[in-house]
């Protein structure tokens, strides 16, 4: 299997290096590593400079995480796509692993892993809501992300079919594309713990936007628009879109925003 890891990075000099590092240090090596620097002004790109020759860089405006992911798959070669944030890293047989699975289950095209969750530099639990769901997963996806990008190996095709990252969510973009990749593709899981999670920095999206069903919100509309659902899988998904809008419309009426109490009744209205 040919594997392009695509890597997007934003000012995040202290990290970047160990997340390489995790990818270089693969039993199985990707066909490429393409790390894409997205408009940074810190020592980023004097880090990159130092893997010359091991990674391909793809230098850019700031134009977001998915504006990012996207040009890196765009000039990727590989048959297979992996992702990894840059303040993850990955334990050294993760590709490995998921390509013997996806070996010995030919039908997947998309496989994800286990992950270690380390917030502020020590361990932690995941919570129940979030274990890793394994083969028809739309029904898990709705309420919250439950794959993460630094975990997924998915087919090229699959992308050619469903589309990449929707570049006009500053945030859930991972949650908008999950909803449209599962409600047609079933996903394997390598119940081991492949890759390291790091939390609780202050540049972490969930961080820097208030509301995030907000996004949320968008990505279930346009997947209830596209015509892709089943009967159960739409009925779930308008259930789902309808709690988080009441929930975003008493936080609207709350704080008085009226206007945005409104737009979020009509849009109960017409999906209830």
């Amino acid at each position: 299997m040919k594997i392009s890891v695509i890597i997007p990075t934003f000012n995040r000099s202290l990290v970047i290096g160990r997340a390489i590092d995790s990818v270089l240090a693969q039993s199985y090596l990707p066909h490429e590593i393409i790390v894409i620097d997205d408009g940074s002004t810190d020592q980023t790109g004097e880090v990159l400079a130092r893997y010359r020759g091991s990674i391909t860089v793809l230098t850019q405006k700031n134009k977001g995480v998915s504006a990012a992911r996207n040009a890196g798959i765009r000039i990727s070669s590989g048959d297979w796509i992996a992702l990894l944030d840059s303040d993850d890293e990955w334990l050294n047989n993760k590709l490995a692993r998921q390509v013997q699975t996806l070996v010995a289950n030919p039908e997947f095209q998309v496989c994800h892993t286990d992950e270690i969750w380390v917030r502020n530099g020590r361990r932690v639990n995941a919570m129940k809501k979030h274990a890793k769901p394994n083969g028809w997963i739309f029904s898990q996806c709705l309420p919250l992300c439950c794959v993460s990008p630094s975990s997924i190996l998915i087919s090229r095709e699959v992308l050619n079919h469903i589309g990449t990252f929707d570049e006009s969510l500053p945030a859930c973009e991972d949650y908008d594309l999950w909803l449209r990749v599962f409600c047609c593709y079933a996903i394997v899981f390598v119940p081991e713990y492949l890759m390291k999670k790091y939390g609780g920095h202050s540049d972490q999206l969930s961080r820097l936007y208030w509301g995030m069903d907000r996004f949320r919100v968008r990505a279930l509309i346009k997947v209830l628009e596209s015509g892709q659902l089943n009967e159960v899988n739409e009925r779930e998904a308008r259930e789902v879109l309808c709690t988080k809008l009441y929930i975003l419309m008493n936080g609207f009426q709350k704080r008085g925003k009226l206007e945005e109490y409104g737009l979020y009744q009509s849009l109960l209205d017409k999906w209830s």
